[in-house]
């Protein structure tokens, strides 16, 4: 059992073997207080075709992956990794998932303040904790755009790397955030934060360039 570390020789393989395009992750945070649901599509490439690999995500009950159109069966799922076999120069893979809330600040951390009865929700991914969360290629060298789709409470804040898009209702109460693509990062840079926060945003007009383009905002807990 490879367990759920990541060897040096496994990353430098993989990395040799895999050139990822882009993650597509859609987070449903209105499914249950204890998990959420977790769809990722990951387009990449292969150096080598009808090479294998494998994919990483962890303590999820995965519900569905189809590689490249096609069903894969379940038990590809263990030990906190999908095994990806006949890989083509072109890949598309799909993983449907529910995965857990975390308490310990790993992962997609869930907070219910006792002192006003919200719910708080942040990412901590550093460094190989985002696929707690989403179906990952877990290495720094790896990189890939991102583009992110949250479903959460409609009267809530929900902020991510690219810039905050119009929440698009699709229920009583329960909207849709579709951020745009981001550049090529590591999985462990995506961040998201999604709650009943208050949002304080600024603009710094300094000496250079456009003041516009120096926005700073301050994510801070309501005040009961």
């Amino acid at each position: 059992m490879p367990g759920i570390n990541l060897t040096r020789d496994e990353a430098a393989e993989r990395a040799r073997l895999l050139d990822v395009t882009s993650y597509d992750v859609s987070l449903d945070l209105t499914t249950s207080e204890t998990t959420f649901a977790s769809t990722t599509v990951i387009r990449f490439g292969c150096r080598q075709p009808g090479a294998e690999s494998f994919a990483d995500l962890v303590g999820a009950t995965v519900s569905e992956i189809v590689l490249n159109g096609q069903p894969v069966d379940a038990s590809a799922y263990a030990d906190s990794r999908i095994a990806l076999s006949d890989l083509q120069a072109d890949n598309e893979l799909r993983v449907v998932a529910d995965c857990a809330y975390s308490r310990n600040g790993e992962g997609l951390h869930r907070f219910v303040d006792p002192a006003d009865g919200k719910v708080y929700l942040y990412t901590q991914f550093e460094v190989p904790d985002a696929r707690r969360v989403f179906t990952t290629f877990e290495q720094p060298d790896l990189k890939g755009e991102f583009s992110f789709h949250v479903t959460a409470p409609s009267h809530w804040q929900v902020i991510s790397n690219s810039p905050t898009p119009a929440p698009e209702p699709v229920g009583d109460g329960v909207s849709v955030w579709h951020f745009e693509p981001t550049k090529p990062i590591s999985t462990y840079i995506t961040a998201l934060v999604a709650g009943e926060y208050a949002v304080v945003r600024d603009v710094y007009a300094g000496t250079r360039g456009d003041p516009a383009r120096h926005l700073r905002a301050r994510v801070a807990a309501a005040t009961p």
